[in-house]
């Protein structure tokens, strides 16, 4: 790695957590600099603009994302065990243990979706692929007949990502562990009845 994609990369890894908590429009220069202990040179050196490092930084949140539950997942055998990861990951998620300020996915949609199109971009592709993976697990586990062969793969991704969403939604907005739980919970309860 050159000197040049070491300070990309740490420019990236320090402003990561910055923009998944502020978002694109809260994300200051100033935030960028703090977080780096760099110049504005140093940074616009290695970055054309606050766009590029911004985009950037999603993906380096995405992969830190699916690195957590490409390893939850590994250690399990049946689908449904593999699907029940992400209550483990996205839990863990809420409660800040890796990935500051939440799912990139969520905060980059609602924060760029009328202001960002490159950012709305980005996060559409993640979240589609995100869909995808769930939507091969669901299929795997109807050829494994751990799910129940009528099963709608697509229906199935899409109401489990809609309950993840929606519980670091609630999550965040009240605050409450109970609240987590229950959507814990629901999102367990819904996988465990596919079979």
């Amino acid at each position: 790695m050159t000197k040049s994609e070491k300070t990309r990369h740490y420019i990236v890894e320090k402003t990561a957590s910055i923009f998944n908590i502020k978002g694109y429009s809260g994300t200051s220069l100033n935030d960028m600099i703090n977080a780096t202990g760099l110049t504005k040179g140093s940074i616009y050196g290695n970055f054309a603009n606050k766009d590029e490092v911004a985009l950037a930084a999603f993906e380096h949140n995405i992969k830190t994302v699916e690195m957590k539950i490409g390893a939850v997942m590994s250690e399990q055998d049946s689908t449904k065990d593999k699907l029940l990861a992400y209550s483990v990951v996205y839990q863990d998620l809420i409660k800040g243990q890796f990935c500051p300020g939440g799912c990139p996915i969520l905060n980059t949609a609602i924060d760029a979706d009328d202001t960002h199109p490159a950012l709305r971009e980005k996060a559409l592709i993640a979240f589609l692929a995100w869909k995808n993976r769930i939507i091969n697990l669901i299929q795997d586990g109807i050829t494994n007949n751990e799910i129940a062969p009528k099963s709608n793969p697509e229906q199935i991704a899409l109401t489990m990502i809609a309950i993840i969403e929606g519980g670091i939604m609630i999550s965040r907005l009240t605050n409450m562990l109970e609240t987590r739980e229950m959507l814990r919970d629901s999102l367990i309860a819904y996988i465990n009845n596919l079979g």
